[in-house]
């Protein structure tokens, strides 16, 4: 925290001149820009203090727009991304102009109807050295970017069946209507899809008839959730334990071997990081996931 000037006392709160509007430390504000073609400037209030003439500072911490930072604006920032940076600044509360809301990520998607003073962040910046916090996040689609929120995207229901239903917060894999090959009229309409990972070309094709027509798409094969389930630490004793009950069913003791180990090092690779899949591509993961699940359907035929 700043520390205090002399001649100076930090007060609670200002009002916004010309509203009722109070402003409190730890709440996002607009302030006015130096230039009038310029948007808004939005930043987090620190401290608010007073000097002897009563004059209003506001201690601030500034949000960055994607084109201020380094790298520019790119096809996965969403119009009203900020990022959280460690410029810290002093300016007259006269130039705040209003109150605004800074979301995270994950509650602004959430949003059913999104203000103008609605914005969100998911990465903290440091313009001294250009670097994002976290350096990583999850991506999707064929084109492997991070997720948009101002884009339609469009979730395949074998993906969602087999991951959403059984771990909590994780995210199903989502597509581009372009990346695959559907305009956006076309993804509106759809009531069911199913992406390649989980059909052929051609089911692919038939599964997009069907559902434009309002018909149930049927897939090729229904996926096994086990490995999602041991993918999460807290199943991992449970997924062991069930190799122990089937041995018996199995003829060639050796499968059973080569299988664990298989399944130890994926869980390894995954659960050694602090955010395991999501450090990964999806379709990284859905590869790992059919081999060893092949190894699984040889097993426990």
């Amino acid at each position: 925290m700043a520390k205090r000037r002399p001649g100076t006392s930090d007060v609670d709160s200002y009002t916004i001149r010309g509203t009722n509007k109070i402003v409190k430390a730890g709440d996002c504000v607009v302030m006015r820009p130096s230039e009038s073609n310029t948007a808004p400037y939005v930043a987090r209030v620190e401290k608010i203090e007073a000097d002897n003439r009563s004059n209003m500072k506001v201690h601030v911490r500034w949000y960055y727009r994607p084109e201020e930072a380094v790298g520019g604006r790119r096809q996965f920032h969403g119009a009203k991304e900020l990022f959280l940076s460690d410029h810290h600044d002093m300016q007259s509360a006269h130039t705040i102009e209003g109150k605004c809301i800074v979301h995270s990520f994950k509650n602004y998607t959430k949003l059913e109807n999104v203000g103008s003073e609605d914005y969100y962040c998911r990465f903290e910046y440091k313009p001294s050295t250009g670097a994002f916090l976290p350096d990583r996040v999850a991506v999707y689609c064929k084109c492997e970017m991070p997720y948009n929120p101002d884009d339609l995207m469009i979730q395949c229901d074998e993906c969602k069946d087999w991951c959403v239903s059984y771990i909590p917060d994780f995210v199903a894999f989502m597509y581009h209507p372009a990346c695959v090959d559907l305009t956006v009229e076309e993804a509106k309409q759809l009531d069911h899809f199913i992406c390649s990972e989980h059909g052929s070309d051609e089911d692919l094709k038939k599964a997009q008839e069907n559902s434009l027509t309002n018909g149930k798409a049927e897939t090729k094969r229904q996926r096994n959730i086990t490995l999602l389930l041991a993918a999460e630490s807290n199943h991992f004793p449970d997924y062991f334990d069930l190799y122990h009950e089937e041995k018996a069913r199995i003829e060639d003791a050796q499968l059973i071997v080569i299988h664990e180990q298989q399944v130890k090092k994926f869980l390894y690779t995954t659960l050694k990081l602090n955010s395991p899949i999501l450090k990964y591509s999806w379709m990284t993961v859905v590869v790992l996931c059919e081999d060893i699940e092949e190894m699984f359907s040889l097993c426990f035929a």
